[in-house]
Order: C-alpha cells, then sequence, then structure tokens
C-alpha cells in the first residue's frame, strides 16, 4: 500500500509546487492589455495589405494603443466608416479620409503600340520584365501578364486588350498591386481626380510616337492651357499637380494623343418633349351638301 501513496503524494507535491510557481510567474510576468486594440482588431477589415504603413491590421492596432498620435484614417479598405468607428473606440475626433484608388498609368493596347516579340512560355510580367524588358515596342508601358491581377484580392483588375484595367468602384487603395507591377506603372490617386496623364514615357516625342499612338509626347499643349498652373512637362512627360487641378477638363481636350485619361461621367442628353399627336379626321362625318343645290330646292 505505501508503495502505491508515496508517489501520489510525491506527484501531488510536485504538481502543487509547479502550481505555485506559475501563478507567481503569471503575476510577475503579467502585460496589461489595452481592450481597445482588442477592439480595433475587430473594426480593422483584416485584408492585412500593409497600404496603411504598418506590417498588418494588428500591427496597426497595436501602434493606435501605444501612440496617440497615430492617426485613426489610415486604413484604406474600411475607409471613411472604419476610420470613424476607430475614432470612437479612441476617444478622439475622426479625421477626414481621401480615398484613393490606384491608376495604371498607360494606354499602350494592342492597337495603340505593338508586340515586338512572342514570348510563349512566359507568364508573368516579373519574368517578362528580365527577358529584354518585356515584348512591348514601348519599355515604359504596361507588361500585360496580370501580376497586378494576381495580387488584387479584391477582383478589381483586368487585363483587356493588353493593357490591365483597374475598376474604380471595386478598388481600395490597398498598394497591392503597385508593388507588384515591375515597370511602376501604377500609381495611388485620389478618388476626386478626374483626370490622369496615363503615360510613363520619358522618351523624346518622335521615338513615344513610333512605339505608342497613344503615349505623352511632351507637346506642352496641355502646360500652355491650364489656367491653374496645374499640369508640367518635365523630361517629355507631363505631369498632374492635384493640389492645384480644378479638374476642369482643358488639357484632356487639348492632348492630340489623348494620353490624358478624363474619368468625368457624362451627362446622359435630356428627353425631348413627344409632339403632340394630331388629331384623326372622324372618318364617319357626313358630307356637307353644296349650298347651291340646298338654294334651287327651296326655290323649286
Amino acid at each position: 500500500m505505501g508503495t502505491i501513496v508515496l508517489p501520489a503524494i510525491i506527484v501531488a507535491a510536485v504538481g502543487l509546487i509547479a502550481g505555485i510557481i506559475l501563478t507567481i510567474a503569471a503575476k510577475l510576468m503579467f502585460v496589461p492589455v489595452d481592450e481597445r486594440v482588442a477592439a480595433i482588431e475587430e473594426v480593422l477589415p483584416g485584408a492585412n495589405c500593409g497600404a496603411c504603413g504598418f506590417a498588418g491590421c494588428s500591427d496597426y492596432a497595436k501602434a493606435l494603443g501605444n501612440d496617440a498620435d497615430v492617426s485613426t484614417s489610415l486604413c484604406p479598405v474600411g475607409g471613411a466608416a472604419v476610420a470613424s468607428q476607430i475614432a470612437e473606440i479612441m476617444g478622439v475626433a475622426g479625421g477626414d479620409v481621401d480615398p484613393k484608388i490606384a491608376m495604371v498609368m498607360c494606354k499602350g493596347t494592342l492597337e495603340a503600340t505593338k508586340q515586338i516579340e512572342e514570348l510563349d512560355r512566359i507568364h508573368s510580367c516579373k519574368s517578362a520584365k528580365m527577358f529584354y524588358g518585356g515584348n512591348w515596342a514601348c519599355p515604359y508601358g504596361c507588361l500585360g501578364m496580370g501580376d497586378c491581377a494576381d495580387a488584387c484580392q479584391f477582383d478589381a483588375i483586368r487585363v483587356v486588350d493588353g493593357v490591365a484595367q483597374i475598376d474604380r468602384e471595386k478598388c481600395v487603395g490597398c498598394e497591392a498591386c503597385m508593388k507588384a507591377c515591375p515597370n511602376h506603372i501604377i500609381q495611388m490617386v485620389g478618388k476626386k481626380n478626374l483626370f490622369v496623364v496615363a503615360c510613363q514615357s520619358k522618351a523624346k516625342g518622335a521615338q513615344t510616337r513610333k512605339a505608342c499612338t497613344a503615349g505623352c509626347i511632351g507637346c506642352m499643349k496641355c502646360q500652355k492651357i491650364c489656367k491653374f498652373d496645374a499640369i508640367k512637362v518635365e523630361n517629355n512627360l507631363a505631369t498632374i499637380d492635384y493640389d492645384k487641378c480644378k479638374n476642369c477638363g482643358m488639357c484632356a481636350k487639348e492632348c492630340p494623343t489623348g494620353a490624358i485619361l478624363s474619368f468625368r461621367k457624362k451627362k446622359a442628353p435630356a428627353k425631348k418633349p413627344a409632339a403632340p399627336k394630331a388629331d384623326a379626321p372622324k372618318a364617319d362625318a357626313p358630307a356637307e351638301a353644296p349650298k347651291a343645290e340646298e338654294t334651287k330646292n327651296t326655290e323649286a
């Protein structure tokens, strides 16, 4: 009997001592948890895209809890709604969110430019870039293999006619496509900005013309017509200063190659009022008898 009881007592004693040690260690090593951080993590969308400037949503939540100076409106995926919720949790005034979306600065479609080589065995922009800079005549344009579309978690990008196109309504501004593009032709632009120079070519005008008919040729017509000093041509390429731009659209109208894209919604033509229908003649109305005949009959 003693051979069973003694080991059991020893095991119980060891367990009791270990429990006491762990309890003391837990109290000594306790790190207070900010409940606000957990609440912010629940509010954040969980995309972990890194567009806020932190490693992910959890890292951003911790930064907000540790530093009161961190902005509550850094999450482009959540937008204004999430910024407002975070500000409420933190007990601070919510900052204004200027939503930004990704833009492909290229109009080099199959019609505008041409392929200089068929790359049948290459299926990524990164690989195409390493292989003599790609298979298009313009080395500055979209490589068209869809690395940006693969990187997008929100199904906002499609490669159409050789060029990546971004759905402005689906894009959340996470910057994943921008990081995936080896030619660096995707840039973040404020959603309120309706005009974009869709070209990145810094070649001289004649050279750009040969490579792509839709490229910027640095003619400076846009710069001359702008009344707000919002567009400049440097290194043969026009760039728009969005702090000065008023979305007037004069630059897009003046551009001879159509390199400046317009996202202004066209107004539907006003419907013309329907013309009033002419009254149809009554078919059953009896014809009037000639007055001359009436007079003769009366005399008779």
